[in-house]
């Protein structure tokens, strides 16, 4: 199986990567809906969207006004991660589900509450694996040493337009992350992604992952990927109506209790469509995380 990753995760093969912690994450679940959904631009921006490939709209949705815009999602949530206006190098935004505002970039938008001017754009079309491409990316952006403060935004809105060709898991909930990445010597941060995974192997290399970063590591997995063999009583599965939020969340609510413990965190998540594999591994820290505003209580995300 090819690694997806030119830099072999560093948890795996020696020494952490110097270069990257996650210094805040935030999570947070939004109500109701954004009056953008209403917009009959958006109805003439699915159709152009839809019509070349005959797939039809979902005109219930579209009378009745659904969905959440991400502006409107992460602009409160970046105002509470990134508190006294701390300068941002670069702004990633990870998503699958379209936005309900069309004709802008949500990315270059989402810049401006962020002091810096930062560059800016999307990752998509790549399910639960956009997420740790952000990360991929910002990684490599900070070993330039161009790159001192990093934002990756994970959201995803609860509503399709259009009834898509293949079956596509649609989010319960909107909700939207932030996780803030520091440059930092020593490097606390590991991404790892590896295609052609297949849905019966991908537990397996999992479980392996985190048996390499020690016996008080605890995972968090996406509800595709499932609980790792022999890693039950360590692994906190995500919501399976959160496809691209859910591992976020979770690490939201979990991660400064676990840093407090010393203990080791993997993010695991797979897309079977793809076959994309994808880890974050977390080293603890002497310093906590950052708390930020209300967090997400334990459990929450997955309606415990």
């Amino acid at each position: 199986m090819p690694d997806a990753d030119p830099y072999a995760a560093s948890y795996l093969s020696g020494p952490l990567v110097p270069g990257v912690r996650v210094s805040r994450v935030l999570a947070r679940y939004f109500d109701g809906r954004s009056e953008t959904s209403l917009d009959p631009d958006l109805r003439v921006f699915v159709s152009d969207l839809t019509r070349p490939y005959g797939v039809p709209l979902r005109e219930d949705l579209l009378r009745e006004g659904v969905g959440h815009s991400y502006g409107e999602m992460a602009e409160g949530l970046l105002q509470e991660a990134l508190p006294d206006s701390e300068p941002v190098d670069l702004l990633v935004l990870a998503l699958a589900i379209p936005d309900v505002r069309p004709g802008r970039s949500t990315a270059v938008h989402l810049s401006r509450f962020c002091a810096g001017s930062p560059l800016a754009f999307a990752v998509n079309d790549q399910g639960p694996a956009a997420a740790f491409t952000a990360l991929r990316i910002v990684r490599d952006y900070q070993r330039t040493g161009g790159c001192r403060r990093a934002v990756v935004l994970v959201a995803e809105q609860a509503s399709l337009h259009y009834t898509p060709p293949v079956p596509v898991l649609v989010p319960d909930r909107h909700c939207a992350a932030v996780l803030v990445c520091e440059e930092s010597t020593p490097g606390e941060l590991s991404v790892h992604q590896q295609a052609e995974v297949s849905v019966e192997s991908a537990p397996g290399l999992v479980a392996e992952r985190l048996a390499l970063l020690g016996p008080d590591a605890v995972l968090v997995a996406g509800a595709g990927l499932g609980i790792p063999p022999g890693t039950e009583s360590r692994t906190v599965l995500a919501p399976a109506g959160q496809p691209t939020t859910g591992v976020w969340s979770e690490l939201a609510a979990r991660l400064p209790g676990w840093r407090e413990q010393g203990r080791p965190v993997l993010v695991a998540d797979h897309d079977p469509v793809l076959g994309l594999l994808g880890t974050a591994g977390f080293q603890p820290s002497a310093r906590p995380v950052r708390p930020v505003g209300d967090r997400l209580p334990a459990g929450a995300a997955a309606g415990r």
